[in-house]
């Protein structure tokens, strides 16, 4: 359980603000919200007539969710969808990047973004195609090679989309390129087998597709005489169209004219009223058509012609729409659809639907819940507050996204050879050709929402393909967090090393060496080691972690005491072994050195003064103070700006985070909370100044190593991975368990003959 919460732990915070809005939000406002679409679903719900504006989809879905319940009981499933998509959303992150911090960015815009609560308040379609969109990214996904039937699944997914939302219908573009090209489909194009599997998965898609969208052009053939998806004409595209239309370059007609709005361009009214209450007035046209053209005929004429009189005026406006995807705030754009509308209210909000809105929803609601239409005004001000003040997705943020997912696309970086470039791609080009369908036909927040679901995985996939973020074969990538000490490794080892040498056999000063195959560089440092600190006696401790070239014996050789690890962890798990063990041994003090030679041993005295005479609990050499040498001035720079962060993280003064020439009490030692394998410099140090323990840092000198590399990577990712150690230590002492509460009550030094009785 602790190895899941440590892993989990961003998560399980977000979840349980998203949980707790939710409970809010339901309670704010019964049994349900109701916009003016909702009123439609409700009127064909036992008819199911596909003829209807709406395709059937959502209909279908609230049908079957009333069958369990009422209204209440349909805003709570559509939550807890909400939640579900989070989680499926964060379990698919982790699937290709195993970092959890990173999959939680991917799920916290479904589970705190305000727009989100109150769609999914709404009886509206938005969450059921986020479902499914979500659903078509779990089946390409989710697993290793892909299969002819998940590819139909997906295509029978993103068919149910399309009945959901008929804008799903522009995810075919991504949907087909990525069943031709992803998962190396390029190189596959190029040998009989690799063209007869892409072929094979993409033919399964494609059949997925058609069999679901056949089969309901089927059914509604049975009422209108034709196939067809929708009763929507062409009042969509003649609404986009009548806001910019010349009349005067239309051709010589008196049917277009007709078409032509009253209102002078600069003057015209929103893509909205044309759409809905010009088109679908039976009063409009005013005067009697000229000839047999229908309405709808005229109307797809009247925006044919305009299309190809003005194209660059028609991209502007979509250009223009689309871009306020990503603007700051959420306001109401000239001639757009009122923001207000997808904004929480104080009150339960009535939208027009006729002159007896009241009554109309009244009736509803009495039929299906027995109550009528309220909202607890308390509860509602919270989440409207909530929204009001920032409790939503950021615009600039999703374009952040957008651009991630785009880089990670065309190969960015280390993304060219990454498998999470496909990913990138389906999720970042199905955001993105959503956003622009939907601007072609009418800016909305409401039509921003699947980009919730979609822009933040393209994006984080995007990121992990570029800097080589992706999960690792096993054996590779970043090392897993350690369990508390004794974990197996430590058990393990610490029997053989009694079964060697007993069960106090170290002196009060033990001098630990994390070793991982440094037989090349040892022998110097151990044969350098002084054998006493002015009268203390000193033990060396090599802690030889998994190594395969012969370490341990050498140390041995070299007089050395050696605990052998059955299994490399890190320099951060073989030092906190050697910690414990220290002082389960007996020891009183504990320093800390490297195997490569990169410290002056001759310095231990000045190192333990600070220790002995009572001046400070904790030493550490500074290179800045002293002396150092740098490999590259990536690594120069490096120690100055995680000087300068953990100087702002804790309030103290420090000039070197990572110098590993350190002196402590072995009790100190043994009592931080250790949990990094490999970049623990930063973890130790912040986790002894949490505990109130007095830091000191003296003036010493750095060497480069006389023997090997890094074994922790280069300048770039060990500064990423110091970083999240650095700051990942610092929440977790100083934020969530409150550090430097009381000082650290440290051992004054001990009498001669006197022993640390651990």
């Amino acid at each position: 359980m602790s190895t899941f919460l440590r892993r989990h732990w961003l998560l399980l915070l977000l979840l349980a603000g998203g949980v707790a809005l939710r409970v809010v939000t339901w309670l704010a406002y019964q049994p349900a919200l109701l916009y003016i679409d909702t009123f439609r679903y409700l009127g064909n719900l036992e008819e199911l007539r596909p003829t209807d504006l709406n395709p059937l989809g959502y209909t279908v879905v609230l049908k079957f969710l009333l069958e369990f319940g009422g209204f209440a009981w349909a805003q709570a499933a559509q939550h807890i969808i909400g939640i579900l998509l989070a989680l499926v959303l964060y379990r698919l992150a982790m699937r290709y990047t195993e970092r959890g911090w990173l999959s939680a960015i991917v799920a916290a815009p479904v589970l705190l973004d305000a727009y989100q609560l109150q769609i999914e308040a709404n009886l509206m379609s938005e969450i059921v195609f986020q479902a499914l969109l979500v659903g078509m990214l779990w089946a390409l996904l989710s697993r290793g090679e892909l299969t002819w039937k998940r590819a139909a699944v997906a295509g029978a997914l993103l068919a149910a989309a399309v009945l959901t939302r008929t804008i799903g219908l522009v995810v075919a573009v991504p949907f087909v390129l990525f069943l031709l090209l992803a998962f190396g489909g390029l190189k596959a194009w190029k040998t009989r087998a690799g063209r007869r599997h892409v072929a094979g998965r993409t033919v399964a898609g494609l059949a997925g597709v058609a069999l679901v969208l056949l089969g309901y052009m089927s059914y509604y053939a049975t009422y209108a005489g034709h196939f067809g998806l929708t009763g929507a004409t062409n009042n969509v595209l003649y609404g986009r169209t009548a806001t910019f239309a010349d009349c005067s370059q239309l051709p010589d007609d008196e049917g277009l004219r007709l078409m032509c709005p009253e209102e002078p361009l600069g003057q015209r009214q929103s893509v909205d009223f044309y759409t809905h209450f010009q088109y679908g007035s039976a009063d409009w046209p005013a005067e009697p058509l000229p000839d047999e053209r229908d309405k709808a005929t005229l109307a797809k004429q009247f925006s044919y012609a305009v299309i190809l009189n003005q194209p660059l005026d028609l991209l502007g406006e979509v250009l223009y729409d689309f871009g306020k995807n990503f603007v700051p705030v959420k306001e109401t754009f000239h001639n757009d659809v009122p923001a207000e509308r997808w904004h929480f209210q104080s009150h339960y909000p009535y939208h027009d639907v006729g002159t007896e809105t009241p009554q109309v929803y009244q009736a509803w609601t009495l039929a299906y819940d027995d109550e009528l239409p309220h909202a607890d005004r308390a509860l509602a001000s919270f989440m409207r507050d909530y929204q009001q003040n920032g409790g939503y997705t950021w615009g600039p943020l999703l374009a952040v996204f957008l651009l991630l997912g785009i880089l990670g696309v065309v190969g960015v970086g280390k993304a060219r050879r990454s498998p999470l470039r496909s990913g990138a791609f389906l999720a970042t080009g199905s955001a993105l050709i959503i956003l622009a369908g939907s601007a072609a036909f009418e800016f909305s927040w409401r039509y921003q929402l699947p980009a919730l679901v979609l822009l933040p995985i393209g994006g984080v996939l995007g990121l992990a393909a570029m800097f080589g973020m992706g999960k690792k074969p096993a054996g590779g990538g970043r090392r897993p967090k350690m369990d508390d000490y004794p974990d197996d490794v430590d058990t393990a080892a610490v029997s053989e090393f009694r079964s060697r040498y007993g069960e106090a056999p170290l002196s009060p000063l033990v001098v630990v060496i994390a070793a991982f195959n440094e037989a090349k560089g040892i022998t110097p440092v151990l044969q350098n080691m002084p054998t006493h600190c002015g009268d203390i006696p000193v033990s060396t401790l090599v802690v030889v972690d998994g190594a395969t070239d012969g370490t341990a014996e050498i140390a041995r050789e070299a007089g050395a005491y050696v605990c052998e690890a059955p299994k490399n962890r890190g320099q951060g798990g073989a030092l906190r072994l050697g910690y414990h063990l220290a002082n389960e041994c007996g020891a009183d003090w504990v320093v800390t050195t490297d195997a490569d030679g990169q410290y002056d041993n001759n310095e231990l005295p000045m190192l333990m003064k600070p220790l002995l005479d009572g001046t400070a609990d904790f030493v550490t050499g500074s290179r800045r103070l002293g002396s150092g040498k740098y490999d590259s001035s990536v690594r120069w720079l490096g120690v100055r700006v995680f000087a300068w962060l953990a100087s702002l993280l804790t309030m103290q003064k420090i000039t070197d985070t990572s110098f590993g020439f350190r002196a402590m009490p072995a009790d100190l030692a043994a009592s931080v909370t250790l949990r990094e394998p490999q970049y623990q410099a930063s973890e130790l140090l912040l986790g002894v100044m949490a505990k109130g323990a007095r830091v000191l840092e003296v003036p010493m000198t750095m060497e480069l190593r006389n023997n090997g590399a890094s074994k922790k990577g280069g300048s770039i990712k060990y500064g990423a991975n110091y970083s999240r150690v650095m700051l990942g230590t610092w929440l977790r002492e100083y934020v969530f368990r409150g550090g430097k509460r009381r000082p650290y009550a440290g051992r004054s030094a001990p009498e001669p003959g006197e022993r640390n009785p651990a």
